[in-house]
């Protein structure tokens, strides 16, 4: 059970022996700390020498790098749920010790504020003797109050006890090695673009290796409306605000000093073709081809060429066979699909049993499957396209007031409505189109409380409401939750010409005139999508049957 949400985590070990320390000391502190981890590096930092050390610059070398990028993609196998931002402050190419608060060469002339306030230090530091260890945890908490605010009594732990990792270093081989150190090349003003949805273990690792080569200026380009219209479930993907603002706070923590510009982009080269001061892009070997053709439109325009600093993917250990194998949003936002996204409002006037499903989405999104599946599952079934037939019937209440509505015209030779002839009538006239809905959606929303109580009074536990306008109609007040299935809008209009046998024209038109998947993703409360094959969304359909099981189970009573 972890004890704090937020944690420095303050890394000692000399840079080229830190690679064999990561995975260790990240899944340590991961038993300790549940949200923000924060990471400090200061290579060789004695802790128990007995005098107060105090921070300084260290180099911005190849190997910090290196170790940036092992840090993110160590953190995203052993604890994914860890919101680790390794923090620059301290990385300068001056390196220079520090004699007062107030020195100009002292990366921390006064303690940095971070978004999330410790709780905790960490440290890799090893003792050479146990009886040592309530010094270091001194040492470590007055250390870590001079580069960081936090509070003065923050608790403090030695992780290397638990470690039992035995990597003795001589001070001639951590001289050696540091003489050694191939210095990275920095640069005034450094670009990079991107979706930047759901900051993950790339992204840090990008931002951070921009930081790092960045001396005065980070611009960063995100992705806007027109950049976001081919990504993979695209209505999942956090609204631009969000990201930039996650953005500001990432980068604000990682490196203050930086000055920071974040633009829309509207397309693929935004101002990095004209931004005469910009001297370095980093790109990943995926988007490398972009920034050569940055270049050649920065050549066009009379702008000297950007250096192409090119960083490594990071390979996503635990993706799946639909999902890409580098750590990508895309992966994220799939594994939303079946999880809870926002939590259901409280429906006090419903019963609490059947807890209703409120399933939409637009034609031919595949309600129908996942209905049946959510059957099989053992929830009760009511689909509204039935019950709107049954409206119709001779003999409704709805019946009567249709006809005298929209004419006779529109029967067939045995008394019952054309609901071809009708459908003429109302399409294109949004007036004629609202008299009838509001003739037939209320009597269907009757026949929905029929069912209801028939399954309340048989003992059933779910129903799900399978409905295409249960948004549109305001049906939201029936139902406990609002699950909604999106597919592509070019996926849909290949199903709906297949299974009705209309034109790709047509098929445009009708889902033009329903709600958009973004519209419907607001309402939602769990998102699903039959996109990929079926045993894909019979998995997602599980997840989400199971996650309701437990949402039920923990209900307060009367809700």
């Amino acid at each position: 059970m972890s004890m704090f949400s937020t944690g420095i985590l303050v890394l000692t070990s000399p840079l080229h022996t830190l690679p064999l320390r990561i995975v260790p000391v990240l899944s340590s502190a991961a038993q300790l700390v549940e949200r923000t981890l924060y990471v400090h590096l200061h290579p060789g930092l004695n802790l128990g020498g007995g005098s107060q050390p105090r921070p300084v610059f260290i180099p911005p070398v190849v190997d910090l790098s290196t170790l940036i990028t092992r840090l993110y993609s160590n953190a995203a196998d052993v604890c994914g749920h860890l919101d680790v931002r390794v923090l620059l402050t301290n990385v300068r190419t001056q390196s220079a010790g520090c004699s007062g608060s107030a020195a100009p060469n002292c990366p921390f002339p006064t303690p940095q504020s971070l978004s999330h306030s410790p709780e905790v230090v960490l440290t890799d530091f090893p003792l050479q003797d146990l009886g040592q260890s309530h010094q270091v945890t001194q040492c470590l908490q007055k250390y870590t109050g001079h580069c960081y605010v936090c509070s003065p009594s923050i608790s403090s732990v030695l992780l290397h006890p638990q470690l039992k990792l035995k990597l003795q270093v001589k001070e001639n081989e951590l001289k050696d090695a540091e003489e050694k150190a191939e210095p990275v090349e920095t640069y005034s003003d450094v670009v990079v673009g991107g979706t930047f949805d759901r900051l993950h273990g790339a992204h840090k690792t990008l931002l951070n290796i921009s930081c790092l080569l960045a001396n005065r200026r980070f611009l960063i380009g995100v992705c806007d409306q027109a950049m976001l219209k081919k990504k993979v479930l695209k209505e999942l993907i956090e609204p631009y605000s969000v990201r930039v603002q996650r953005l500001h706070e990432f980068l604000q923590d990682i490196k203050p000093s930086l000055q920071v510009e974040i633009v829309p982009l509207d397309d693929p080269f935004g101002v990095s073709i004209t931004d005469p001061l910009l001297q370095c892009i980093v790109v990943s070997e995926e988007t490398k081809k972009g920034g050569e053709a940055v270049n050649m439109k920065r050549a066009e325009n009379g702008l000297p060429a950007l250096v192409l600093h090119e960083i490594q993917l990071l390979k996503d250990a635990h993706h799946t066979e639909t999902e890409e194998e580098k750590i990508s949003s895309s992966s994220l936002r799939s594994r939303l699909l079946g999880t809870l996204l926002k939590s259901p409002e409280n429906k006090s006037h419903l019963s609490p049993l059947p807890y209703v499903i409120g399933l939409t989405g637009g034609s031919g999104s595949g309600k129908s499957s996942i209905t049946r599946q959510l059957e099989a599952l053992g929830a009760v079934g009511i689909d509204c396209d039935k019950l709107g037939h049954d409206v119709y019937q001779p003999g409704s209440a709805s019946y009567h007031r249709v006809l005298e509505a929209f004419g006779l015209d529109i029967l067939n030779e045995d008394k019952t409505i054309n609901r071809r002839a009708l459908g003429r009538k109302v399409f294109g006239n949004k007036e004629q189109l609202k008299n009838l809905t509001d003739i037939v959606w209320p009597e269907i929303a009757l026949l929905v409380k029929n069912k209801l109580s028939q399954a309340r009074e048989e003992g059933k536990r779910v129903c799900v409401v399978d409905a295409a306008v249960l948004l549109e109609a305001g049906w939201t007040d029936l139902v406990h939750e609002v699950w909604v299935t999106i597919i592509p809008e070019e996926e849909a209009v290949l199903r709906i010409t297949e299974r009705d046998g209309m034109s790709a024209e047509d098929a445009l038109h009708r889902l033009q005139s329903q709600w958009s998947n973004a519209k419907q993703v607001e309402h939602a409360n769990v998102v699903l999508s039959t996109l990929w094959e079926p045993e894909v969304t019979r998995k997602q359909v599980l997840k989400a049957w199971n996650l309701l099981q437990k949402r039920i189970q923990q209900r307060p009573e009367g809700q």
